[in-house]
């Protein structure tokens, strides 16, 4: 069920006119403000939609080509993340790939043990309708994986380099569907959503949010997008684009390494719930908000803490004995074994 409006827009525009001033009247924080004041939000049901689940496996791959490889960082980087669209027309993928699901993709050759290189999945980055709103095509986000070892040598990730090697009409073995809880729901427009993003895990919540705004979502959508420089913001160009284009949609880059927060302190996603509270706190509180977390493994931990020190339970099963003890006093254990999200709260690590 949708937040119910109980005063018309008319009304609400004469008090932000008699009351604060007809120059606010724009300002997005403000307006989600007065929206949540003005509303009486009652918790919808989440349903999850029915997924296919690994209708190609490794014992049984389909080779499929790629048509578009291309870099998807903002400036000029010193890592290098591509955004690689598939075309997999006549397979039993199309039409059966929902966004929030991810494909696998197994590389060529054998590891030191002379054993075949394992799957590795990759996010579905483009919405369910498909890439350009054409089903044949399904894309993904790729990081290459270049690291210096202690003893000098490079390690370079064996599928992230294959893969951003490839160029338009190069094939690749490719499994999946996977996954089946990290998905909008069937009734996506009854609700808010706060998305957390690290690195490629931005790469679902491109094509969540071009489905949710297709489908005419008046509730609002936040994307915090935490990186350490500006220079590895992906696809920035684009949200930024939304977030000019659209009142509910608010794009929060959180650049760790570069402009600190007033007390000195690091930007990093988990900040944002102080940094941006005039805009979170109401939405946060509303009833008909989920979150979304996404990106490197860790990153939730530091999420799970804040959202209990702002006192934002609901979106976190809390069991003892963490549940005794303050959110600061939490340790690994903790945070591991006793802290989980909650029903409102879906999480894609790795």
């Amino acid at each position: 069920m949708k937040a119910v409006d109980v005063v018309g827009d008319t009304y609400k525009y004469w008090i932000y006119t008699c009351f604060f001033g007809v120059s606010l009247r724009n300002s997005k924080p403000f307006k989600l403000v007065l929206n949540n004041a003005f509303q009486v939000a009652v918790m919808p049901e989440i349903k999850l939609p029915e997924v296919e689940l690994n209708i190609y496996t490794p014992r049984d791959p389909v080779e499929v080509p790629i048509v578009e490889n291309r870099i998807c960082t903002k400036e000029s980087s010193p890592n290098y993340v591509r955004h690689v669209t598939f075309d997999i027309s006549g397979t039993d993928l199309e039409g059966h790939v929902r966004v929030g699901q991810s494909i696998g993709i197994l590389p060529p050759g054998k590891n030191e043990k002379g054993r075949d290189y394992k799957l590795r999945l990759y996010s579905v980055a483009s919405p369910t309708k498909g890439e350009q709103g054409k089903s044949n095509l399904v894309s993904t986000t790729v990081k290459r994986t270049i690291e210096e070892l202690d003893n000098n040598d490079l390690y370079l990730g064996v599928c992230s380099n294959y893969l951003a090697d490839l160029q338009p009409g190069d094939k690749v073995k490719m499994t999946g569907p996977s996954g089946r809880r990290f998905l909008l729901p069937e009734n996506s427009t009854d609700f808010n959503y706060v998305f957390f993003a690290t690195g490629t895990g931005i790469a679902p919540y491109r094509g969540m949010i071009m489905e949710l705004l297709e489908s005419g979502i008046e509730n609002d959508i936040v994307l915090v997008f935490g990186c350490p420089y500006r220079t590895d913001l992906l696809y920035a160009e684009y949200f930024e684009s939304l977030d000019e284009e659209h009142s509910n949609f608010h794009y929060m880059p959180h650049i760790s390494r570069e402009a600190r927060r007033p007390d000195g302190s690091k930007k990093y996603v988990q900040t944002c719930l102080w940094d941006e509270a005039e805009l979170l706190d109401p939405l946060l509180n509303s009833d008909n908000t989920l979150l979304y977390i996404c990106g490197l493994k860790g990153m939730e931990s530091g999420i799970y803490r804040a959202l209990a020190k702002k006192g934002l339970s609901q979106y976190l099963d809390i069991r003892e004995p963490a549940a005794d003890k303050k959110p600061s006093e939490w340790d690994e254990n903790h945070l591991k074994r006793y802290v989980k999200p909650s029903a409102r709260t879906f999480v894609e690590v790795y």
